[in-house]
């Protein structure tokens, strides 16, 4: 594993009122050779919202907008749009995200939007129906896998303090819930353990990073390889982490000592992974696959 030099790839800014505090958790799209990246920020209001910025190498950012690209529209997110998960599907966006109805309360649960890739790539935000897959049900950390399985959607999200798998025909209606990855205790994923990004699909399998949470608080990355016809089937789970906070920017923060990931993606070979620094920054750190999977 070898983190960028140039990290964090993305701070806070103090002159843009949302996102002066923190900007952290990204989700990322590669389409058109260019890296496009939804980051969660907030700022005076603590309110969280998300906002766009974009890389043709993956590394050094080359535009971010200065004003948020998705933000609270009713009362389950009325206290922020959290860590967005981006799944492409027939030139469709799919975002899965967690909604926030009370900070005070933390009462959340996850939500579902999508938008169409051509309005994506040329900065339309024409954002389609916001939706709660199981309204009232505290649960977070959702990803669609980026194709269906036996004709169904599948998606993964953590009921603590497992990752679970859910499968629906229309993405409005979900069954079939069951746990596909639980904590193990006296290891460095004991406590809870939930999605990174959506998993990408290599030779061996659906390649899926997930963190894992210990009793002292500590996020850190790990990695499983799902069957490919059957994502219910955990084929390699990672012994140690992959990824774990150890500089400055991953051990001191509003949150301290977490590396947490919401989007990988796959460029020559290399596995690019973005992730929050403490829940301040954004960062980046690439693997060779050969690294990841005996």
């Amino acid at each position: 594993m070898e983190r960028f030099h140039g990290n964090p790839i993305l701070k806070p800014i103090s002159g843009n009122s949302w996102e002066t505090h923190a900007v952290f958790n990204a989700g990322v799209l590669y389409v058109g050779k260019r890296i496009h990246i939804l980051y969660r920020a907030f700022g005076n209001d603590g309110v969280s919202r998300l906002g766009y910025a974009s890389s043709s190498d993956g590394y050094h950012i080359e535009e971010r907008l200065s004003f948020p690209v998705f933000e609270p529209a009713n009362y389950t997110e009325k206290d922020g749009c959290e860590d967005p998960r981006l799944t492409l599907q027939s030139e469709q966006c799919f975002m899965a995200y967690t909604a926030l109805s009370s900070r005070a309360l933390n009462v959340h649960q996850i939500a579902l939007t999508s938008i169409a890739l051509d309005d994506l790539v040329n900065k339309q935000w024409n954002w389609g129906e916001r939706w709660t897959p199981f309204p009232g049900v505290r649960n977070k950390d959702a990803v669609i896998l980026p194709r269906k399985a036996s004709d169904r959607y599948v998606m993964f999200h953590r009921i603590d303090p497992d990752i679970c798998i859910t499968y629906s025909n229309d993405l409005q209606h979900w069954s079939d819930i069951k746990a596909i990855a639980r904590p193990r205790m006296g290891k460095w994923d004991c406590l809870k353990v939930g999605a990174a990004g959506p998993p990408i699909e290599i030779k061996e399998g659906w390649l899926f990073i997930y963190h894992g949470v210990n009793f002292e608080r500590i996020y850190r990355l790990g990695v499983l390889l799902l069957d490919k016809n059957d994502p219910e089937k955990v084929l390699y789970r990672s012994e140690r982490p992959i990824l774990e906070p150890t500089t400055d920017y991953e051990c001191f923060g509003r949150v301290p000592n977490v590396v947490f990931s919401c989007g990988a993606i796959l460029m020559d070979g290399q596995l690019l992974i973005y992730y929050g620094g403490a829940d301040t920054v954004v960062c980046v750190a690439t693997y060779d696959l050969s690294e990841l999977i005996p």
